[in-house]
């Protein structure tokens, strides 16, 4: 996993896990408590997921995305997951892991494990049109058009 898409997937409050069922009908939630494994893999909690759940029971397959809301970029992610429970291998580890971002109030029923096998960079549009435009500039645009500051 490259420094980059450790920095994007550490300062992302969102990703966004894509799914599909066994008869390929797709699925796409948000989850908000995720970190890197250190295995060349990304932890997802299982918090309220039964759809994402039961999806990679019979197809494995997934991608996760996540972006920096205000640089406009990040990360897209495809690989095959599997969902750890209490009692599998690395659970108690992996848990510690998601832990740090959130405490017990956070009932996190298991771990999407989703092994890292294709990684692509995802940008606006705008990077696109408007070359000249810095990473800064980007942010500076989206805080005007949303309305909001950063610390």
């Amino acid at each position: 996993m490259s420094d980059e898409l450790k920095k994007y997937l550490e300062k992302s409050v969102l990703c966004w896990l894509a799914t599909a069922d066994a008869s390929g009908e797709p699925n796409v939630s948000p989850k908000e408590i995720f970190v890197y494994g250190g295995n060349n893999n990304i932890l997802i909690a299982n918090i309220a997921s039964p759809v994402s759940v039961k999806n990679i029971a019979s197809n494995p397959k997934v991608c996760v995305s996540f972006i920096d809301v205000f640089e406009q970029q990040g990360f897209k992610v495809k690989g095959s997951a599997q969902v750890l429970k209490s009692g599998d291998a690395s659970y108690d580890s992996y848990l510690a892991k998601l832990r740090e971002l959130a405490d017990e109030r956070f009932p996190i029923k298991g771990i999407i494990d989703v092994n890292i096998e294709k990684t692509a960079s995802i940008k606006a549009p705008s990077y696109f049109l408007f070359p000249d435009v810095s990473v800064e500039q980007q942010v500076q645009n989206g805080l005007k058009t949303y309305g909001v500051s950063r610390k």
